[in-house]
């Protein structure tokens, strides 16, 4: 089937998410929306947010794509069911994927998990993670500081390092032996993340297992594209392209990106 796969993501977080997908799924066309113009979702309200996500979702569906990616925890923590009801493509989103890969990596059941304030409010993952370990404990730690860093390109700063430090203060003193990046932006910070946590603690990102995810639902539909040439994803951001274009370039390792700016 040569039809996309959109993802959807509040800025560039997502591309985390592509970057799994372009390694595991290199012939699938990928379309991606970054809403990087109303980025951070995490204060935002409830409403506000399921809104921004179902404009990405309807912009994405005129475009054709067979299967949508949620690649933003906030959004899914809020929007996916309203999504899922919505549209007659699949919806895979990332809070239950990570929650399976931490439950999975965890000997000891004792996870934190890093996230926006929404995503950390909404309980998402406690639930997602009692669902499959009922004895887990979870530490929830808001990091709004780290989303910020990513979108602005300063993920590789020095300054960078000492924001992240200082957020996970809240950790002092909890034991655990998985950390939850439960934000598509924060691996781009995870070698920060790592450096200031417990020596051994294992960093879960929902990516890989969102992908195989997404793996198993274009077998389950039948809808993998037959043809082995690779096509180039397709980037669109609400804000500013000259501000996207680098991140994709650093991170997908992708030189001049086909990135165009939308309006929603």
């Amino acid at each position: 089937m040569e039809a996309p796969i959109g993802v959807i993501d509040s800025g560039v977080g997502g591309l985390t998410v592509v970057k799994e997908m372009l390694n595991r799924l290199p012939n699938e066309p990928i379309i991606y929306i970054g809403d990087d113009a109303r980025c951070p979702y995490g204060p935002r309200s409830t409403q506000e947010v399921r809104q921004y996500t179902m404009e990405m979702a309807s912009a994405l569906s005129k475009m054709g794509i067979k299967m949508l990616v949620i690649a933003c925890n906030t959004a899914t923590a809020v929007a996916l069911d309203e999504i899922r009801e919505h549209f007659s493509f699949p919806v895979i989103g990332v809070i239950v994927p990570g929650a399976r890969g931490a439950v999975k990596a965890s000997e000891t059941g004792n996870i934190a998990v890093l996230g926006t304030v929404g995503t950390i409010n909404s309980g998402a993952y406690d639930d997602a993670i009692h669902a499959l370990n009922p004895n887990a404990t979870v530490y929830p730690l808001a990091c709004p500081e780290f989303v910020p860093i990513v979108e602005s390109g300063l993920y590789k700063s020095e300054s960078a390092s000492g924001i992240v430090a200082k957020a996970l203060v809240g950790l002092a003193g909890k034991e655990f032996d998985v950390a939850i990046l439960g934000c598509t932006h924060y691996p781009l910070v995870q070698h920060h993340i790592q450096a200031h946590l417990p020596d051994g603690v294992n960093i879960i990102s929902s990516a890989v297992e969102t992908v195989s995810d997404v793996e198993q639902m274009l077998l389950l539909k039948n809808s993998k594209r037959h043809s082995a040439s690779e096509v180039a994803p397709i980037f669109y951001t609400t804000g500013k392209i000259e501000q996207f274009s680098p991140i994709v370039e650093d991170w997908l390792l992708i030189d001049q990106p086909d990135v165009r700016h939308i309006i929603l």
